[in-house]
């Protein structure tokens, strides 16, 4: 879907949430220009992320030297005729490359830069290196899980921090400054923080606390545990079922058809929940997973089945939506990737021809950027370019 067919953008990163911006804006048409550095003398560099099955999608790759006057002038090049810079490195250093905000501006004064970090590019935390635990530890995410057997708080399932409070994040703000461009003929410099898109991700909790200053723990609220009508149950077959019957005609209906409904007028009876918990979990263990789906999760009571990774990629409900797509890999053949999330009609896909490792678009992208074949010759014969 080209819905944003005709931006160009430049990504400075390989991995975390700058990748995935990039990834979203592909998805939606945007031309996306991986730069890449160049590999050291002599050994062999293979970007794992660009590479990786579901990466590298509307994707070309250019490699340049960065830290040399050719390939820094090669980007601000590059960067007249591009709309959107990405970059991810620690606050700093991308004006130490000469590769900054004001570096960029000062060649393409409507560019939208925006900048990618754990912590932001200001404040004590700045400058600390961190991965996707440490900032759902720092926006109070992993406080407010569910504990592991030894009572700390488990591991989350999915990067919510790349994926959501920074990926979704720095592809949001993007496309709001590019709007404002096109009003304003503005560019804009935008920092955009992992930890501060989960404090989104946070916001029920963190504002109840800062107008009560009630704080959330697991157990303590509706989401976090307290009540045995939104939980995780085991079933007979040693499977997992959910459970969030929030409305109280939902969970009059769960009662009924777990027949237990002596507990369907004490919802929030608080005395009542542990009684209540054991009940649902007896009653869960008398039939499998998928039984009990049949019958309720048709029928008004907030259930669902805990499905594994298999079982997502071949359950129907994905399929119907073309939740995934044909790719093919150089080595390994015909395979599957998610499909991009695309909330228009327009579901197909074409195949999603996976790059060989070490493939680059280097010279059809300084060519078609005016570059000379003479010039692209020189800086290759530098070692400013691959």
């Amino acid at each position: 879907m080209n819905l944003l067919d005709g931006y160009t953008v430049l990504d400075l990163a390989s991995v975390g949430p700058a990748a995935r911006a990039s990834r979203i804006l592909a998805d939606f048409g945007m031309r996306i220009i991986k730069v890449a550095p160049v590999a050291a003398k002599g050994a062999k560099q293979v970007d794992p992320v660009f590479h990786a099955y579901g990466a590298g999608r509307g994707t070309r790759k250019i490699r340049l030297d960065l830290k040399s006057d050719a390939g820094r002038d090669t980007l601000l090049r590059l960067a007249e005729q591009a709309d959107v810079v990405i970059e991810s490195y620690r606050p700093g250093v991308a004006a130490r490359l000469g590769v900054g905000y004001a570096d960029i501006a000062a060649h393409n004064p409507k560019i939208i830069y925006c900048s990618t970090s754990g912590y932001g590019q200001d404040g004590p935390c700045a400058q600390w290196v961190g991965h996707d635990i440490n900032y759902l530890a720092m926006s109070g995410f992993l406080a407010c899980s569910g504990r592991d057997g030894e009572g700390r708080p488990a591991l989350p399932g999915a990067t919510l921090a790349d994926g959501a409070g920074g990926g979704m994040h720095a592809a949001q703000s993007i496309l709001a400054a590019l709007l404002r461009r096109e009003r304003t003929g503005e560019g804009a410099c935008l920092d955009v923080a992992i930890t501060d898109g989960v404090l989104n991700l946070m916001s029920l909790y963190l504002d109840q606390y800062l107008a009560t200053g009630e704080g959330t723990d697991p157990g303590s609220g509706v989401l976090t545990g307290k009540y045995a009508w939104y939980g995780v149950y085991a079933t007979g077959d040693g499977r997992h079922i959910a459970v969030g019957a929030i409305e109280g005609h939902f969970f009059r209906n769960l009662c009924r058809l777990l027949e237990l409904e002596a507990f369907a007028d004490h919802q929030y009876d608080e005395a009542q929940q542990d009684a209540m918990r054991a009940a649902f979990a007896a009653r869960f263990l008398t039939r499998s997973r998928d039984e009990w789906v049949a019958l309720l999760a048709g029928a008004d009571t907030c259930v669902a089945p805990v499905l594994a990774i298999p079982e997502v990629a071949a359950h129907p409900q994905f399929r119907e939506r073309k939740a995934f797509m044909a790719a093919e890999h150089p080595r390994r053949g015909a395979f599957e990737q998610l499909a991009p999330v695309l909330a228009g009609g327009e579901r197909k896909q074409p195949v999603h021809h996976v790059a060989a490792p070490g493939h680059t678009d280097t010279d059809a992208i300084l060519a078609e950027a005016g570059f000379p074949a003479g010039q692209i010759a020189e800086l290759r014969a530098a070692g400013c370019i691959e």
